[in-house]
């Protein structure tokens, strides 16, 4: 199976002279005429560029770095004020930041690891409490967007009966978001006293999410879609009144050999919420098998790799009595909820990827 545009970053990151030397044929494909001649061509260009310029920039920045403390270093044996020695220590400390960021980039060394997601979110058992948990859960992962500066689109959206979502999905786009948030796949379980339990009993709920990265369109994935793709219309749920979609536009794509489906209702136009499903399906086709693959080198392992929904939860919120979030796999715990379900969830993502690493 080959990659669209985002094979180029595989490989080590290292590799800075060759990512540099394909820099140089862009731009100059760029500048030269004709060359939105052939715009999917063009852009799968343009968004090669920008994955590269986000590997090569921080490097090329770590170097510079290098080159400053040699020359403190060597201010700094002819300046008994100090001061050299002061700027000294402070560049250690931005360069080890900037190790500490390549490193964690590093880890994400899989083709599609610098592709954005698309994120679904599903209420599990615990009635409207759980579809309350689901809207929590979504509302954390477009804070963590909005923090990072990730674009996001809201793809499907099934509210509750009385609140929260029974499901919803959504894509992130920017560099890495799959890469960062693929650990987030599995069951959540949320311990609360319940807003909605008139004897204010404590509450279980779940929410399954899974990450799939929005991979391009071209990626090596047999589909016939004739005969094993189901396609269903429905009318768009929406706010009421003159917001009522009145068409048919929303459309579901179940992929009958799998059972995948992918939904799409947040175009006015049924052809593009069509293409938008069409190209989640690809991409969770596309994840069907990595999964089978890593599951494959797993059994081999005599490990299991992935809990899915229903399963062990993957993380654990609690709001009372005490107050905690813990990773099931990792053991990280913090005290404080709420910066976390605010979107704070960076120490989670982290530790995951040196977890897996690790393994």
């Amino acid at each position: 199976m080959t990659f669209g545009p985002a094979s180029c970053t595989c490989g080590t990151l290292f590799d800075l002279v060759i990512k540099q030397k394909r820099i140089e044929e862009i731009n100059a494909a760029m500048a030269g005429t004709g060359f939105w001649d052939n715009q999917e061509k063009a852009q799968a260009m343009v968004t090669e560029l920008r994955q590269l310029n986000a590997i090569t920039k921080p490097l090329m920045a770590l170097q510079t770095a290098v080159d400053d403390m040699q020359v403190l270093i060597e201010f700094a044996e002819d300046d008994d004020s100090g001061e050299s020695e002061r700027e000294l220590a402070d560049l250690l400390e931005n360069v080890k930041s900037q190790l500490e960021a390549l490193e964690l980039q590093e880890m994400m060394s899989a083709p599609e690891d610098v592709c954005g997601a698309y994120i679904q979110v599903q209420a599990g058992e615990g009635g409207t409490d759980s579809a309350d948990w689901a809207e929590m859960l979504l509302r954390m992962y477009l804070r963590w967007a909005e923090e990072h500066g990730f674009a996001t689109e809201e793809l499907d959206r099934s509210p509750g009966e009385e609140a929260g979502i029974r499901n919803a999905t959504i894509a992130i786009r920017g560099d890495y978001v799959y890469g960062y948030l693929k650990g987030e796949m599995g069951v959540h379980r949320l311990i609360r006293i319940s807003p909605f339990d008139s004897a204010a009993r404590r509450q279980t709920s779940f929410a399954a999410v899974d990450i799939t990265p929005e991979v391009d369109e071209n990626v090596e994935i047999e589909v016939d879609w004739e005969n094993d793709v189901r396609v269903d219309t429905y009318r768009a749920g929406g706010a009421g009144g003159q917001h009522v979609n009145k068409t048919d536009s929303a459309v579901r794509l179940t992929h009958i050999p799998t059972g995948v489906v992918a939904a799409c209702q947040n175009e006015r136009s049924q052809q593009k919420n069509k293409s938008a499903a069409k190209k989640m399906l690809i991409a969770k086709l596309y994840q069907i098998q990595s999964d089978k693959r890593e599951a494959e080198l797993a059994a081999k392992r005599g490990s299991k790799t992935k809990i899915g929904f229903g399963g062990e939860p993957v993380r654990h919120y609690v709001l009372n009595p005490d107050q905690f979030v813990k990773d099931a796999r990792t053991g990280m715990r913090v005290g404080n909820p709420q910066p976390v379900l605010d979107g704070g969830i960076d120490g989670f993502l982290e530790a995951y990827l040196r977890w897996k690493i690790g393994k």
